[in-house]
């Protein structure tokens, strides 16, 4: 089942997209991969729609990519005896460790000694999604004295953000190492790890996960950008999560940051997702604003590997229309003559690796010949991703003889993953190529392809092997 888009589109299953039909739905509008957001739902809920997955991969023999988002630390105020409190710009405001006493106009707890461990004078402190703003004027290790700076509503158990400052708090807490391993005995492809602050916390899931899965981090918070090189180099991908992004950051930063993500992302030839209120008013209504098409189409113009749907998918009225139209704006915007010029102008420069100058020449290759597709012959997934990060015009061929390479595949741009058995030959491999080339509709008798591999093969990043071949 061929896609007529470069870019990939991940949907978050929830209530909405539930049951085997609409799940199928979903992948023939054009989802290539699943979320499971562990925010929300039982254990059993993602098993399920994993099954319905993994059944409708087995239907439609393509391979499905299924991502493991979780939760991540969730640092919230204490509850109040009146249920809420109204507080206004200039007063002075306590936060404080003492969980049993009921919040007042005067203080509240804050049951995170984490957040006082971190503070300085000046912190300012973001509650209920940054609706109400204090700073810290006096603090010690189980209370800050605080200012009001941006008054308002503050009820019970309301989420706390601390923007410009690295919390000694792990990514995971033990509600996600209890998820992490549910996820990874199901078999999922990705997992996405939120609340990432620096390089460490990808170690710490990479020492759980192992290779049974590739890791996502979830790029929400400042002191991310900061080390976003470094996270990125050790990350197997990224997500650029707009909406703690938009809480502690100004809104008006964003889209530099997003692009600035989406960059490091396309110099490394690391996978990106684009996520947050894409298509956000879908979840009620059944057309978008232009707004929200244009904010997508601005994603697929910077390179973007894959654009995400949230509530849209897993909770809206009009999931299976809300994938269709995002797949509608990938679809024409990437047939825009100006599309291929953007990706041209922001491809970064090449290593002085093997690797990079296989894809370098590949995709001057493909240009000069008109090439139908080319063909990454892969057991880790490496040479795939060397030539999706040159965005070469024809399509890209992911062989591989690993299912869970392919699965992992289905998120990277321009790749269309084929499951095929293990060859031993650059001869058996040219004639597979060829043969798949023909076999999937892209490419008829005496068309072009161009093949890159690893020699010896089975070898993870050895990509060294470019090859001219015709369809027979």
């Amino acid at each position: 089942m061929r896609r007529d888009k470069h870019a990939k589109i991940v949907a978050t299953l929830g209530p909405a997209s539930d049951d085997r039909a609409t799940i199928r739905a979903l992948f023939d509008a054009g989802a290539d991969v699943f979320r499971l957001n562990f925010s929300h739902g039982r254990h059993e809920d993602h098993r399920r729609r994993l099954e319905i997955v993994r059944g409708i991969e087995a239907e439609v023999g393509r391979p499905i990519g299924v991502l493991l988002d979780l939760q991540g630390p969730k640092l919230r105020i204490g509850s109040f005896a009146d249920g809420a409190v109204a507080l206004v710009e200039g007063q002075p405001f306590k936060l404080d460790l003492d969980a049993t006493a009921p919040g007042s106009i005067d203080r509240v707890a804050l049951p995170h000694p984490e957040i006082f461990a971190a503070l300085e004078t000046g912190t300012e402190l973001l509650l209920d999604d940054g609706r109400l703003r204090l700073r810290v004027e006096r603090f010690g290790g189980d209370f800050a004295e605080t200012v009001v700076l941006v008054g308002g509503t503050l009820s019970d158990r309301k989420g706390v953000n601390v923007p410009g400052v690295v919390l000694p708090l792990s990514a995971l807490t033990d509600k996600d190492r209890a998820d992490l391993a549910f996820g990874l005995s199901l078999g999922v492809d990705w997992v996405a790890l939120s609340f990432v602050q620096r390089p460490e916390d990808i170690v710490e899931v990479r020492a759980l996960v192992g290779e049974r899965a590739a890791i996502v981090a979830k790029l929400e918070k400042p002191a991310a950008i900061a080390s976003l090189d470094a996270i990125v180099a050790e990350a197997d991908a990224v997500m650029v999560a707009r909406g703690d992004l938009g809480v502690e950051m100004q809104a008006a930063q964003v889209p530099s940051i997003q692009k600035r993500i989406v960059g490091a992302c396309r110099r490394a030839g690391k996978p990106v997702i684009v996520a947050t209120q894409m298509l956000e008013s879908m979840v009620s209504a059944p057309v978008p604003t232009r707004a929200e098409a244009s904010d997508v189409a601005t994603a697929i113009y910077e390179g973007a590997d894959a654009v995400m749907l949230s509530a849209e998918s897993a909770s809206g009225r009009w999931p299976v229309q809300a994938v269709r139209m995002m797949s509608s704006i990938v679809a024409q915007t990437e047939a825009d003559p100006h599309y291929r010029a953007a990706i041209d102008a922001s491809r970064g420069e090449p290593r002085a690796l093997a690797a990079d100058a296989v894809g370098l020449a590949m995709r001057h290759v493909t240009g000069l010949l008109q090439a139908v597709a080319t063909v990454a012959y892969t057991s880790s997934g490496y040479s795939a991703l060397r030539m999706a990060r040159e965005r070469p015009a024809a399509p890209i061929l992911g062989m591989t003889p690993r299912l869970q390479t392919a699965r992992r595949l289905a998120l990277v741009w321009g790749v269309h993953a084929v499951l095929c058995h293990e060859v031993e030959s650059v001869a058996e491999m040219s004639e597979l190529a060829c043969r798949t080339t023909r076999t999937e509709g892209f490419g008829l008798a005496g068309q072009t392809v161009v093949i890159s591999a690893g020699m010896p093969f089975g070898a993870s990043g050895t990509t060294n092997l470019l090859r001219i071949a015709q369809v027979a």
